[in-house]
């Protein structure tokens, strides 16, 4: 097995307003003609044999791409290090050698009620009307076609089988909701958690963290009503924290609710189980996480941030990266 690239090497998707790919040219980015969309992925992305475990982050509101870059490989260092501290909570990620891929997407806006909604109208717009879902689902596809199948019997033995997590913040999280759930009308697989095998779907993914999403309480009955059918084994975690202006003070007044950031899951279509985030040195028992819906109160984690978004931003914490290693760890 060759060395495993730097924690922080990152590899990134950009999409534009309407969801589609860009690629790189001579005269500037332009959209990856429609035909060439899988050719592409091959060429930009291909999971290397070290890797252990792909993720897929996609940021969320107000956030620039360089600031997109500096977000996820800070929380990749973040778990890098926990892990090398505090391996007897992980016994299963012998080792954790994560190979990532960012999706950018134009979300900066005036940080003003009528900015929010314009990003937030633009979220739903790139998944619906827009390329973004079918594109990131594509993406998931790909990337699980060309994974060491972790549902294989000799493979699972060894541990050498590659595990898809799903890491979003904020809008971004709509975003990863959508590209799961466009793949929910297909039958699908599952293996680690206790969600039954249904062999069949277009992808697999192992875990979905969705940290401080903008989006309704009740966005999984409402909108994201096929999670509790589509090709997710192990369980969507959603955090919240009661210090986020954006999905709080933002959110209640663009859409007369709080949302999922801010107040945590309301309803879904399978039972919500609550929990409070847990410190570095405090290990989550799988019958903690092994639940379809999973809502996290990190208001006495998340709590730092001032002016219009609060502590929005403050997932760049330990006990995230603690909560992604467990969920990767219980992932086995």
């Amino acid at each position: 097995m060759s060395a495993p690239a730097p924690a922080a090497a990152v590899h990134t998707v950009d999409l534009d307003s309407d969801g589609w790919p860009l690629e790189a040219t001579a005269r500037g980015p332009r959209p990856v003609p429609a035909d060439r969309l899988l050719d592409h992925f091959a060429e930009e992305l291909e999971p290397p044999d070290w890797a252990t475990d792909l993720l897929v982050y996609v940021h969320g509101w107000q956030t620039r791409p360089d600031s997109a870059l500096s977000a996820v490989q800070r929380l990749l260092a973040l778990a890098t290090s926990q892990h090398e501290r505090r391996r007897a909570l992980y016994p299963e990620l012998t080792p954790w050698r994560p190979w990532t891929v960012l999706v950018r997407w134009p979300s900066r806006s005036l940080p003003s009620l009528g900015g929010y909604r314009r990003i937030r109208d633009r979220a739903h717009a790139m998944s619906t009307d827009g390329h973004a879902a079918r594109v990131i689902g594509r993406l998931l596809g790909y990337l699980d076609a060309h994974r060491a199948d972790p549902s294989a019997s000799g493979v699972l033995a060894n541990r050498d089988g590659q595990y898809l997590h799903l890491v979003g913040h904020s809008f971004g999280c709509r975003f990863l909701c959508e590209a799961v759930q466009w793949a929910a009308d297909a039958p699908g697989a599952t293996l680690g958690w206790s969600t039954p095998v249904q062999p069949g779907r277009p992808f697999t993914v192992d875990s979905m963290l969705l940290l401080q999403m903008a989006a309704p309480r009740d966005a999984f009955t409402a909108t994201f009503t096929a999670l509790a059918e589509a090709p997710l084994r192990g369980p969507v975690v959603a955090t919240y924290s009661q210090h986020d202006r954006a999905t709080g003070f933002w959110h209640l007044r663009a859409e007369k609710r709080a949302g999922i950031g801010y107040a945590g899951i309301g309803t879904a279509p399978a039972p919500v189980s609550a929990i409070t985030m847990r410190g570095v040195e405090e290990p989550y028992p799988h019958d903690v996480l092994d639940h379809r819906f999973v809502s996290v109160d990190a208001s006495e984690v998340y709590v730092r941030g001032s002016g219009p978004a609060g502590a929005h931003s403050d997932h760049l914490r330990p006990e995230s990266a603690h909560l992604l290693l467990s969920l990767a760890d219980h992932s086995r």
